[in-house]
């Protein structure tokens, strides 16, 4: 089934039931979460590949199209043939970008192998379970810190407690200063922002807030390298700058990128589960409180039921680099296709009741931090700890939370995340 339509008149009958659905369209931006969901279920059930418009973006230009992925066999297929369905032309923008401005602001996710594994593995030892073991110690005081501030008044659940642990916790691991981190904040809201009004106000530039906020994470990365070059540290900032690929050392820019895409990505996904989470188990008390009275326990499968439930990252991208077959669906050379992990996370031929908060779901193969493959999540063990740690402290410090009103959701296709939550927060008496 080929969906051929403008991409604001797509979005505008994806609105109405029944009719097209057009995930990249402004109005499925400016849907609820379960009206994108129910979108992308009707997707799902198709059982071709439909074709839609690129979105119009300001700056951009606007390509062939894209081919929708929704079944979660379909995006594990795609995630494991990097061969067939290459990230380097684009992984985080649907659009085509200037090749100097994907790589930048996308760094490995935006590579192939050989470079893309050469790189990432410069940073990988960074993030193996056995090294976030030796970290435990300070992830935990950053999360007993955090949800300490919060004790015994009205909080934004999003900047008060989502948002200032995964960021201290990535900040210490880069050697980012504390004078600097709101400023890192600020920029990296901006890269995830998915052109949200609120965080990008000129919505007929998107593209200069962008680059205004790349080039403040580059000056910011290059002083803090140039200083890691006379006065190295435990840090990841001075492992990038000590290393060398191919005998290389890397160039500066090169720093900047892959200081740019861990100052964002390093934080955003986790930020969003906590908010989101938190959001899923007020509608859910039983499966709250069922969590509070045995949390060790629960921990493991809850943590991974939150990340399967939330899918803080709605999508990424490949292109094909021949002309292939995926799903028993032709494609050609250049064709564009995209990975929506929140319709495969709710996908019901892998998950039983899909649309139900399980924290006992086992096994649980979802694919909130990407597919297998090359490109699976570098931070996944790191964010599977901070969750794990976040909630037991906020059930441990904060057993009367209480949401007091609706989530504010990020307009955006590409993220699920909240901008705000209200709350309000009793210290334990104990």
């Amino acid at each position: 089934m080929t969906l051929a339509a403008s991409a604001d008149a797509a979005g505008d009958a994806a609105a109405a039931s029944p009719g097209p659905v057009w995930p990249s369209s402004r109005r499925f931006r400016d849907a609820s979460p379960d009206q994108k969901l129910a979108y992308l279920a009707r997707l799902r059930e198709d059982p071709g590949l439909p074709v839609f418009d690129e979105p119009a973006i300001p700056g951009l230009p606007r390509g062939g199209g894209y081919q929708a992925l929704t079944r979660y066999a379909d995006v594990a297929e795609a995630s494991r043939r990097p061969a067939d369905f290459r990230s380097g032309l684009g992984a985080l923008w649907i659009n085509d970008l200037p090749a100097d401005f994907n790589e930048f602001f996308g760094s490995i996710i935006n590579m192939d192998n050989p470079r893309h594994g050469r790189l990432r593995g410069l940073v990988a030892a960074a993030f193996t379970p056995r090294t976030l073991r030796t970290l435990r110690g300070h992830i935990e005081q950053a999360a007993t810190d955090t949800v300490r501030a919060a004790a015994g008044r009205r909080i934004d659940i999003v900047s008060d407690l989502a948002t200032p642990f995964p960021l201290a916790v990535i900040c210490d691991l880069l050697g980012v200063p504390d004078n600097d981190r709101a400023g890192l904040l600020a920029a990296s809201n901006v890269i995830v922002s998915g052109g949200d009004p609120e965080l990008v106000p000129d919505q007929q530039d998107p593209i200069r807030a962008y680059l205004d906020a790349g080039t403040f994470l580059a000056g910011l990365a290059t002083d803090l390298a140039e200083h890691r070059r006379h006065h190295p540290t435990d840090d990841l900032l001075t492992t990038l700058v000590q290393a060398e690929v191919d005998g290389n050392r890397l160039t500066t820019r090169e720093i900047a990128s892959f200081f740019t895409l861990l100052a964002f990505a390093g934080q955003e996904t986790t930020r969003n589960a906590i908010a989101l989470g938190l959001w899923a188990l007020h509608t859910h008390p039983d499966a709250r409180a069922a969590w509070a009275a045995d949390y060790d326990r629960l921990a493991p499968t809850a943590v991974n039921e939150i990340v399967r439930y939330t899918s803080p990252v709605a999508l990424m991208r490949r292109t094909a680099t021949r002309e292939t077959t995926l799903g028993g669906h032709h494609l050609d050379a250049g064709d564009k296709i995209v990975l929506y992990y929140a319709a495969a996370n709710r996908d019901p031929a892998v998950f039983p009741d899909p649309d139900q908060l399980d924290l006992t779901r086992d096994p649980n193969p979802h694919l909130g931090f990407g597919g297998p493959g090359p490109h699976y999540c570098l931070g996944a063990h790191l964010a599977r700890t901070e969750l794990t740690v976040i909630f037991r402290e906020i059930f441990r410090q904060l057993p009367g939370l209480t949401i007091t009103g609706p989530p504010e959701h990020l307009r955006s296709t590409s993220v699920n995340g909240l901008k705000h939550l209200p709350a309000t927060t009793t210290p334990n008496p104990s």
